[in-house]
This record gives structure tokens, C-alpha cells and sequence, in this order.
């Protein structure tokens, strides 16, 4: 794999880290890949949870700008966008497991629309948010327009786009954007407190409520309901519900095993 992600794996939690610090995390061809390549790993059924942030002063400042105008280095943005940035998106989404995104300082551009389509955001006090994409005459991708208005709503994501503004983690937690904005020292405790207890969760379960949170941006109510119901049937037939349900009888505390 490339230096550009480190990809380490604990107890059961994968943690992808953007490692081009010098370049505040910046996205070129070669770190989307392996962000790829990392994600594709992640599939790995003793992984129960994933974890992405990054070394350095900032979370992702988007897509690397000398890349783009480097004539030798462009790909154009039909590559960047159709096989950088979107295989992105829909791994993280599609992958069966939680994806908790830890942003430790700003998440400009595409860096911050990739953090927002993970499944819980948390950020340090000091980080930031910025639709960067108007300030040089672009929209913004990487499924921020589809997530961003469900996050905190059309006005707000409207705003947000066009004026390009600096949101604080303060603000950004108020509004609904994230989960949680916790002080700069206690970002990695924080972190790793909810990776512990979503690795200690029933994964299948977990997974299912994704698949449903996915559907749920488009479906009807009656395919929602449908979708729960199908949805629920499996999640039932598992080892860790049985767990769970012995447990509760039991008056004890369920160990989960993520089958």
C-alpha cells in the first residue's frame, strides 16, 4: 500500500489514516486509490469497525490543486470524480460495518463531504468544515449534495455551498452536522471509546441499520417498512441476537461477536 494512507488493524478496528500531512492530506490520483484499496481491506470479517482521520495540522484540504494544474499529472475531472472520489463514497457506504470519521483539524472541500458520509463524525474543537468548492468556480461533489441537505437541512446546505463559509466544530455539532465536537485533547480518547463499543456492538445488526439508513434517502414508506421487515428477519436469525436475548433474560451484560 502506499504511505499516502497507513491502514492499521487492533481489536478489531481498522484505522485509515491520510498521511500527506505536508500538503494538509490533500487528495492526488495515488492516495485515492489507496483509500481504496484500504476500504476494500476493511471487508475483512474479523474488522468490526473502521476508523478514518489523519496525521498532521488538517483532516483532508480536498483535492491536491498541483495535481490539477500540472498538465503532466491532470487526470480531468471525469477521472478524479468517476474513479477517485466516487468508488470513495459508495465503499464507505457500502460497507458492512460502522465508519467512524475522527477529524482532527480542516476538512475543506471533498476531505470534508468524504467525513460527512461516514456513518458517525466526531472533531476537536479547533477543526473546521468548508464547502471550498465556489471559491475556484466548482460544485460540490463527492456526494456533498446529496448528504449535506439531509444532514442540516436545504437552506443551511445552500448556504454552506455558496458562500463557502468556515464552519466550526462548534457549529457544526449544533446544527446536526457531526455527532460530537469534543476538546482537541480528548479527540483521540473519544475516538477510540466509540470505536471500542461499536466493535463490542452486534456488527450484522449494525449493518442492517446501515443498509436501511441507505435506502431510507430515497424509498417510499412502504418500501421502507418493506425493507425493515426483510431486514429484521435476518438480523434475528443471528448468533449475537440469540446473545443479546439471553442476556437480557439472563440479567447480564451480552458478549457479541459480530455473527
Amino acid at each position: 500500500m502506499s504511505d499516502t494512507i497507513l491502514l492499521e488493524i487492533k481489536n478489531a478496528i481498522a484505522t485509515i489514516t491520510f498521511n500527506r500531512p505536508q500538503v494538509f492530506n490533500s487528495f492526488n490520483k495515488e492516495m485515492a486509490f489507496a483509500l481504496q484499496d484500504a476500504l476494500d481491506r476493511c471487508q475483512k470479517e474479523d474488522i468490526r469497525v473502521v476508523v478514518i482521520t489523519a496525521n498532521g495540522k488538517a483532516f483532508c484540504a480536498g483535492q491536491d490543486i498541483q495535481e490539477i494544474t500540472n498538465p503532466d499529472l491532470n487526470p480531468g475531472f471525469k477521472a478524479i470524480l468517476d474513479d477517485h472520489y466516487n468508488p470513495i463514497v459508495l465503499k464507505i457506504r457500502q460497507l458492512e460495518k460502522p465508519v467512524v470519521a475522527v477529524v482532527n483539524g480542516v476538512a475543506a472541500g471533498a476531505g470534508a463531504n468524504l467525513a460527512l458520509c461516514c456513518d458517525i463524525v466526531i472533531a476537536a474543537q479547533s477543526a473546521s468544515f468548508i464547502q471550498a468548492f465556489s471559491k475556484i468556480g466548482l460544485i460540490p461533489d463527492s456526494a456533498g449534495t446529496f448528504f449535506l441537505p439531509r444532514l442540516i437541512g436545504f437552506g443551511k446546505a445552500s448556504a454552506a455551498m455558496m458562500l463557502a463559509d468556515k464552519i466550526t466544530a462548534s457549529e457544526a455539532d449544533a446544527m446536526g452536522m457531526i455527532y460530537r465536537a469534543v476538546e482537541d485533547d480528548e479527540l483521540a480518547v473519544t475516538a477510540m471509546a466509540i470505536a471500542e463499543k461499536l466493535a463490542n456492538l452486534p456488527t450484522t445488526a449494525l449493518a442492517n441499520t446501515k443498509k436501511a439508513l441507505n435506502q431510507s434517502m430515497t424509498n417510499t414508506v412502504e418500501e421502507q417498512l418493506a425493507l425493515e421487515s426483510q431486514l429484521q428477519i435476518a438480523s434475528a436469525q443471528t448468533h449475537d441476537y440469540q446473545e443479546g436475548v439471553a442476556a437480557f433474560i439472563e440479567k447480564r451484560k451480552p458478549v457479541f461477536t459480530g455473527k
